[in-house]
C-alpha cells in the first residue's frame, strides 16, 4: 500500500523510530529521518539500504522550527512530495511536581508539543496540495491515564492526541489526509534514560523488569495504519504490554 510514498520519521536515531525507518522502507517506500545524533541516522541509513531501500539523513532538532522545515524541505527536493509524516520524537523526564524541574517540563513541551505542531505545519501545504497523506504521531497510554510524576508528561501527551484529532476533524475528509495517533505502554526504548528524579528510581527499576513492548511491536503498529485502504483511517492505536494494569 505504501509502494514509492515518501515517509518522513522524527526522532529516528533509537528505539520507535529506528524500526519504523526500516519497516517503512522494507515495505517499499522512501525514507527521509531525522534526528539530533547523526551518527546513529548514518548507521540507520546504511541498515536501510542494505536491504535495498533509499534514504536521506537530516540532522533535526524538533524544537527549532526551521530544523522542521529544513527535514521536509530534503524530501521535497528529493522527491517532490511528502506522504507520511511520523512524530516520534519525545522525552519522558518523569519528576514530582513538588520538585519543580522546570526546565524539564519546558523541554518536554518544546520536544512533545511543539515539535509535532512544527514538523506538521511543514508537512502540511504539500499534503494538501497533493491532496493525500498520512500523519501519525505518537502519543501514549499517558496521554489516557494520569499518573504520580507525570503530570507534565501526561500532559503533553494528551496534547498530542487532541492536536491529532483537531487534524483529523479538519483534513481528513477535505483533504483527505489520514491521521493516526499511536499510544504506547511502557516499551523498551531510551525513554527512561532522561528520568532525574532520584525518588522515581524504583518506577525505572519496575519499568525494566517487566516484559516491556519492543520498538519493533509500535512499528507494526503504525504499518498497520499505514496500510489500511485508502478508505479506512485508523484514528488511534492503544497498546500495552499483557502484564501492564494501567
Amino acid at each position: 500500500m505504501i509502494k514509492g510514498h515518501v515517509a518522513v520519521i522524527t526522532g529516528a536515531s533509537s528505539g520507535i523510530g529506528y524500526a519504523t525507518a526500516l519497516a517503512i522502507a522494507k515495505a517499499g517506500a522512501k525514507v527521509v529521518v531525522g534526528a539530533r545524533r547523526t551518527e546513529k541516522l548514518e548507521q540507520l541509513k546504511k541498515d536501510i539500504e542494505k536491504i535495498g531501500g533509499e534514504c536521506i539523513t537530516v540532522s533535526c532538532d524538533v524544537t527549532k522550527r526551521i530544523d522542521c522545515e529544513n527535514l521536509i524541505n530534503a524530501a521535497i527536493k528529493k522527491w517532490n512530495k511528502v506522504d507520511i509524516l511520523v512524530n516520534n520524537a519525545g522525552l519522558m523526564p518523569l519528576s514530582f511536581v513538588k520538585n519543580l524541574k522546570v526546565d524539564e517540563w519546558e523541554q518536554m513541551i518544546d520536544v512533545n508539543i511543539k515539535g509535532v505542531m512544527y514538523c506538521t505545519s511543514s508537512a502540511i501545504p504539500h499534503m494538501i496540495k497533493q491532496n493525500s497523506g498520512h500523519i501519525v504521531n505518537i502519543s501514549s497510554i499517558a496521554g489516557k491515564v494520569v499518573f504520580p510524576a507525570g503530570s507534565v508528561y501526561c500532559a503533553t501527551k494528551f496534547a498530542v492526541w487532541a492536536f491529532s484529532e483537531g487534524l483529523r476533524q479538519e483534513l481528513s475528509v477535505r483533504n483527505n489526509i489520514r491521521v493516526t495517533t499511536i499510544e504506547p505502554g511502557i516499551v523498551d526504548t531510551e525513554l527512561t534514560n532522561t528520568i532525574t528524579d532520584k525518588s522515581l528510581e524504583s518506577f525505572v527499576t519496575h519499568s525494566k523488569a517487566i516484559q516491556s513492548l519492543k520498538a519493533e511491536d509500535i512499528a507494526n503498529s503504525i504499518m498497520f495504519a499505514l496500510e489500511s485502504p485508502p478508505h479506512m483511517n485508523v484514528n488511534e492505536i492503544a497498546i500495552r504490554p499483557t502484564t501492564q494494569e494501567k
